[in-house]
């Protein structure tokens, strides 16, 4: 059975160009910025069965996050379609699912629910997220003063504590320390282990050679190879 199915997967988005005002049209208001259709991913076709680990990789720009955003549903695609089966849960940027002005408990709680978690399984597992993330000391603050490493460990800890059947990661794990990068890791492991499908996309390309049955080169917005 396959976790993650895409045929012929796209998104466009408008981009307008600076162009070359004249002095007249800029105080006629008569000037107009040229428009241009840009594909961050077009024409993506792949399969991914159940429990399978795939890295993503490719240069910055090349559209893996777009890849990643759709398969999760962040983003709607321009053509084509993506189908998951299964429960998702995805850690796609820094701070992603958080409001600035809320304390990390309330944070659990509103990530949770965009995740489709219901309160009562979230309250359930309330202990487990805030240890693993090693934040019990500041999970009522408000997490507009937390740092880069704080996010990503409240994050990560939602993200996996949820139980999803399909985890997505984007890069995020590479930034923090050293020694929460290498439990983020293990639990990794564990869900490999129990039969869970991963798709994460990471520049430390030893840990996508580590962790992944295979990868997924992006490049200008084209998958363009898939393999070990």
């Amino acid at each position: 059975m396959n976790a993650i199915e895409a045929t012929n997967l796209g998104k466009c988005y408008t981009r307008k160009g600076l162009g070359a005002p004249t002095l007249f049209g800029a105080l006629t208001g008569s000037f107009r910025q040229k428009s241009e259709p840009f594909w961050c991913l077009r024409g993506a076709n792949f399969e991914i069965p159940a429990g399978r680990t795939i890295g993503v990789i490719g240069p910055n720009g090349s559209g893996k996050s777009s890849l990643l955003g759709l398969t999760a549903g962040t983003i709607t695609p321009t053509e084509g379609h993506v189908r998951t089966h299964g429960r998702i849960s995805s850690l796609l940027e820094l701070g992603a699912g958080f409001h600035p002005d809320l304390s990390g408990r309330e944070n659990v709680y509103l990530n949770a629910a965009l995740l489709g978690i219901p309160r009562e399984d979230v309250r359930k597992k309330f202990d487990r997220i805030v240890d693993f993330a090693e934040l019990r000391e500041f999970i009522d603050m408000p997490v507009k003063h937390y740092s880069s490493g704080m996010y990503v460990r409240l994050g990560f800890s939602v993200a996996v504590e949820v139980d999803p059947d399909i985890l997505l990661i984007d890069e995020v794990l590479e930034v923090g320390d050293i020694s929460f990068q290498l439990k983020c890791l293990d639990r990794i492991r564990d869900f490999q282990k129990r039969g869970k499908t991963l798709l994460f996309v990471s520049h430390a390309l030893q840990t996508v050679e580590e962790f992944c049955h295979e990868a997924f080169l992006i490049h200008h917005g084209k998958l363009v190879d898939r393999g070990d």
